[in-house]
């Protein structure tokens, strides 16, 4: 049993999420059984066995350079993402949990997420994951019929992903599971359907994603010839509209534009990304926001495994950029951040970033197309309409 594990209670206790930050540590596993053709994340297939011994040490080293740049934080959260770090082995992960522990102070209460793949999900592994300190398990479903499970390339069929979730459920305190909908040939009352079997399944938390054509991804290519068909913008708004009224309805709302929680269940890992709050990226590609010297740097590590590995090896760590951010910089990744929330941004934090008051031209011209309104004075936030344009919003604003 790892040191998180002995110091957490078996059950978390839902207590509202506190409105502060807090201060994370996301740690990226990088690979994969497979590339789903949507994917435009830093994962990579290997076709020989990874050396986990090996990279566990450089997590572990490349967390104490970060602890080193980080000193006195108190961790909130953690994320391990990817990737499927369900890949992991449960002794991996306790490596890297311990190694947490011991560089920084770690909240009794911390939520402490893994991502896992239903198709890379055991008992024994979930069990060992448990036991290494995880209390939160984000399930990538996708989706809950065959047909579309196999159109995105998924490993795993919806039996598997009701076992998983099932497993989830038993094991973990915390559980939430992937939707992706905006779908090739989704109908908004095929998506219902499949919206309200999820919501059956979920514990506390679903993150329900449209589904968004990258560059650089397979979907691309076929979407570029013509080969793959998505809905149209006015489809895909009234596939977000159903989807926004059928959670709030069966008391998941959402509080940011593709999650959606039980009140008091909400990410707290995530809250800290989008409320502009510190956390430490460790791993291929992992980004981070931390402040030292005097600064807020934003960070970002080398994405290819290999290359990152001999770079923790040699240097202790495997960042590519590290650059302090100016407050004009910092307002607009908070606005960035913060309207994609349901409560919004505190307008004083960033009128102290960025030196002025919010336009009131601009402010009037929104709130007059309904795309934003005032929470009592001191907070600004998108409608559901803005939410839709949301970096349109964004721009008129900054």
């Amino acid at each position: 049993m790892s040191l998180l594990a002995e110091r957490q209670p078996n059950v978390l206790d839902f207590k509202p999420v506190s409105p502060e930050p807090g201060f994370g540590v996301y740690v990226h596993w990088p690979f994969c059984a497979a590339k789903c053709p949507y994917c435009d994340f830093n994962s990579h297939v290997r076709m020989k066995p990874i050396d986990q011994a090996r990279y566990a040490a450089a997590f572990e080293r490349e967390l104490a350079e970060m602890g080193r740049r980080s000193k006195g934080e108190r961790v909130t959260s953690i994320f391990l993402g990817g990737g499927t770090p369900s890949l992991m082995e449960p002794a991996t992960v306790g490596i890297i949990l311990n190694a947490i522990a011991n560089i920084w102070t770690v909240a009794p209460d911390a939520e402490i997420t893994l991502e896992a793949n239903p198709s890379s999900v055991e008992a024994t592994r979930f069990r060992g994951y448990r036991s290494a300190g995880v209390n939160r398990v984000s399930l990538g479903v996708q989706a809950l019929n065959d047909r579309d499970l196999k159109r995105l390339g998924r490993l795993h069929d919806v039996d598997e992903a009701l076992r998983a979730i099932g497993l989830a459920r038993e094991i973990f305190p915390r559980l939430s599971f992937d939707l992706i909908y905006a779908r090739p040939d989704q109908t908004v009352a095929a998506w219902e359907a499949e919206l309200a079997r999820a919501i059956d399944l979920a514990a506390d938390h679903l993150s329900l994603y449209q589904l968004t054509i990258e560059e650089g991804t397979a979907f691309h290519a076929l979407h570029a010839a013509g080969k793959l068909i998505v809905p149209d913008g006015d489809l895909s708004a009234d596939l977000y509209e159903a989807t926004q009224v059928l959670t709030r309805s069966r008391g998941l709302p959402a509080y940011e534009i593709s999650n959606h929680a039980v009140p008091g269940a909400e990410s707290r890992h995530n809250l800290t990304y989008w409320r502009y709050g510190l956390y430490a990226g460790v791993g291929p590609g992992a980004h981070g926001r931390l402040c030292y010297d005097g600064h807020r740097f934003a960070t970002a590590n080398e994405t290819l495994p290999e290359t990152w590995l001999q770079m923790v090896e040699d240097w202790d760590h495997g960042m590519v950029v590290e650059e302090a951010l100016s407050l004009s910089e910092q307002a607009d990744e908070l606005l960035l951040m913060g309207l994609r929330l349901v409560e919004g941004i505190d307008v004083k934090r960033w009128s102290r970033l960025s030196g002025r008051p919010i336009d009131e031209r601009a402010e009037r011209d929104l709130t007059e197309h309904g795309m934003i309104e005032r929470i009592g004075s001191d907070r600004l936030r998108c409608t559901p309409a803005g939410m839709l344009v949301l970096d349109a919003v964004v721009a008129d604003l900054a």
